[in-house]
């Protein structure tokens, strides 16, 4: 299938562009998009606002990835999305000879849904790269860049001035964009790409910042310097210390978007709401279980320093699993000091590194004091990394969102065996 905006655009032509109904947050990154969408998605909605949310990839439902004021689709009202979207696929077909990509589909069924729901706001998140992502046929007041690090290489480039370029192409002439921390590559990159198209930018660090960030029970208390206003006591019910700096470009995303100040209040409320499943989440407690969708280097060396700084002085079972194009040594090589216990294994997906790989070089990285063996599954590989550890211990599957999202049904299930147990 060739790449590109065309089926996308044809396909919501037809539909009569439901995008351009309502103003888009597009937010794009290397690294902590979801995040940052679901916690502007929150902060917009406790405004009184009705807010569509699109993210990918989902975790454990497809439904997820389409949500309004935080509740995801059901089954049914995903199902009548596709009903909905259908015929225009069979006329795209009928034009073109080409049917929509998956992705594809459910990026044109999220611009519809929301449309049909007379959304005030849709909060948009890039699936990959930028320029020749599917969402990337809206053209949103406000985009956003998170962050650019190493990922997607085949695709996005080895560098990351090409890495940059493909996700600023989210930029377009009408809108602001919002960065937050950049390396000195896709900094120059961003003041060519506002250059270019005379947009203004408001930058991480000079025009908004996050001032202050203590660590508090279920999460951060955290004071952030905005664009327009300064917000103190802003609770963030979220496990580490990178989600801090999220919520900094969230809140200027959504400031940018008022084109003023945020309600010191509702933006608590918001914000305190503000969940991000599969990103460092705690499932269980007797032994420590976490999902964590780290998938490439600098998410394991956030992941590293966040585990060290939140859940001290435990000894890791680790649960890896990863997709091709990654670093898979540059990945484990953060964990070394913090592991007991390496159980490699592979999600479901035809681009999963297989077992066998990832421990072998697990083993090399991490060198003989760690015990490593492979199991067959996420699944089991979760039974089997919780059951040889004990009650005091700390088990984490990551490598993959793939990976975060197989397992943490299973840690569910297993917390609530063990919570019922106790109570027996």
């Amino acid at each position: 299938m060739r790449p590109g905006l065309e089926r996308t655009r044809v396909l919501l032509d037809l539909m009569a562009n439901p995008q351009d109904t309502y103003p888009i947050i597009h937010i794009t990154g290397s690294n902590g998009k979801t995040s940052t969408s679901r916690i502007a998605a929150s902060a917009i909605s406790a405004h009184g606002l009705a807010v569509g949310s699109f993210t990918s990839p989902h975790l454990e439902r497809v439904e997820e990835r389409l949500g309004v004021n935080g509740h995801h689709a059901t089954a049914r009202e995903f199902a009548e999305a596709v009903a909905d979207v259908a015929p225009f696929a069979d006329l795209l077909e009928q034009r073109t000879g080409e049917r929509p990509t998956y992705f594809e589909l459910t990026a044109v069924m999220a611009f519809a849904w929301f449309a049909e729901r007379t959304v005030d706001v849709g909060v948009v998140e890039v699936g990959l790269g930028g320029r020749l992502d599917s969402t990337n046929v809206a053209d949103g007041e406000v985009a956003v860049l998170t962050g650019v690090s190493k990922e997607h290489v085949r695709v996005l480039g080895s560098t990351l001035r090409e890495i940059a370029v493909e996700k600023l192409a989210i930029a377009k002439p009408d809108s602001v964009l919002v960065t937050g921390p950049l390396p000195p590559e896709a900094e120059k990159e961003a003041e060519r790409r506002v250059a270019e198209l005379g947009i203004h930018r408001w930058k991480y660090g000079e025009d908004y910042r996050l001032r202050d960030a203590a660590l508090a029970l279920g999460g951060w208390m955290v004071d952030i310097d905005g664009i327009y206003e300064t917000y103190e006591d802003v609770f963030l019910p979220l496990h580490g210390r990178y989600q801090t700096r999220n919520l900094a470009v969230a809140v200027a995303a959504v400031e940018t978007l008022f084109g003023r100040a945020l309600d010191p209040e509702a933006l608590r409320e918001g914000v305190a709401a503000a969940t991000s499943p599969g990103r460092l989440e705690v499932i269980g407690r007797r032994p420590l279980t976490i999902v964590d969708g780290s998938h490439n280097e600098e998410g394991f060396g956030v992941l590293a320093a966040s585990l060290d700084e939140e859940f001290p002085l435990l000894e890791w079972t680790v649960i890896l699993g990863a997709l091709g194009d990654k670093d898979l040594e540059g990945m484990i090589g953060h964990l070394r000091g913090k592991v007991r216990r390496l159980i490699a294994t592979a999600p479901v997906s035809d681009r999963a590194i297989s077992a066998d790989k990832v421990a072998d070089v697990a083993r090399a990285a991490l060198g003989p004091d760690v015990e490593v063996r492979q199991v067959a599954g996420v699944g089991a590989a979760v039974r089997e990394g919780i059951a040889t550890t004990g009650e005091d211990g700390a088990v984490i599957a990551t490598g993959s969102l793939y990976v975060a999202g197989e397992a943490r049904p299973v840690m569910s299930s297993l917390a609530k065996q063990s919570t019922g147990a106790a109570k027996l």
